[in-house]
């Protein structure tokens, strides 16, 4: 038999141990956690369409879904029921009535609602990679909070994107921006390791935790209306509780589709907020998911 070079032995071997590291790291996980996916939503069910798609063709699934409807219309739900029908796993949808950007209310009653011992977060605009689960939970660990990064799809790119429906996308695809953020080099993203210091990058569309440690802050503060810093705080909570956390670049990929710019009116006032958690080490906020937890 014809020896391996030694060069390409050693290689061989570090790519043997990582890989076998990372499949430790999955089995042990599925053996003791359950993952909720949670997916925020407001009326534009052709892109939740889309992203619901992209579960499906996930390489591993979550224990369930819950869809957190902050209003949507009955197409909506129309839609939710139709998918209920062809996954495999429960599918949940949370609603709440239109009043207004409240996605920090409706993510709180969609984790009260969720049985899973770990949550996974993304929008409802929001494509995932095929290994997008998969690679959330290699790193998955209570007391530690993760968040990846998204791509921008362009507007120019829509009417391709929802005749073709497609869910299949990487860096060389058309219509898309920041594609150094599709890069997908799973053993590159080693290098990138856990901190203590805060995460200005931290954003709700692609981020999880330990849903333990999510009722321990009392979850999103819902002082927060309107768009913008709900996520933001709620990882300045999770600093000032003690959690580490890390980025997960070039994996666990999203690309976000499109939209026009939310209302901004209340962003100033929702900055302060953010301010005043890092002011006064704000751990727990005074109104989030506790009311929900024994509905």
């Amino acid at each position: 038999m014809t020896k391996k070079p030694k060069k390409e032995l050693i290689v061989y071997l570090c790519l043997s141990s990582i890989y076998k590291s990372c499949s430790f790291v999955y089995m042990n996980f599925e053996a003791h956690m359950k993952t909720s996916l949670v997916i925020s939503t407001y009326n534009w069910k052709e892109a939740l369409e889309l992203v619901l798609k992209s579960v499906l063709k996930q390489k591993m699934m979550p224990f369930e879904i819950v869809i957190a409807d902050d209003g949507s219309k009955e197409d909506t739900r129309n839609l939710i029921a139709q998918y209920k029908a062809i996954f495999k796993i429960p599918l949940h949808h949370v609603w709440q009535k239109d009043e207004g950007f409240r996605k920090a209310m409706i993510i709180n009653k969609a984790v009260a609602k969720a049985e899973g011992d770990y949550i996974i977060q993304v929008d409802g605009d929001c494509i995932m990679h095929p290994s997008f689960i998969k690679d959330h939970l290699r790193y998955a660990n209570q007391g530690m909070y993760l968040s990846g990064s998204r791509v921008t799809i362009k507007e120019s790119h829509l009417d391709s994107l929802f005749k073709k429906q497609k869910t299949r996308l990487n860096v060389l695809s058309k219509g898309i921006k920041k594609r150094g953020r599709a890069l997908y080099l799973p053993l590159l993203s080693t290098f990138y390791k856990e901190s203590d210091g805060f995460n200005l990058k931290n954003r709700g569309c692609n981020m999880s935790f330990a849903r333990e440690d999510f009722i321990s802050v009392n979850g999103y503060n819902e002082d927060f209306e309107g768009w913008g810093r709900e996520d933001s705080e709620l990882g300045r909570r999770f600093h000032n509780y003690g959690l580490s956390n890390r980025r997960l670049k070039n994996i666990a990929i999203v690309y976000h589709i499109y939209h026009f710019e939310k209302p901004k009116d209340k962003l100033d006032e929702n900055h302060q907020m953010e301010v005043d958690a890092v002011q006064n080490k704000t751990v727990s906020c005074e109104h989030g998911i506790d009311k929900y937890l024994s509905e």
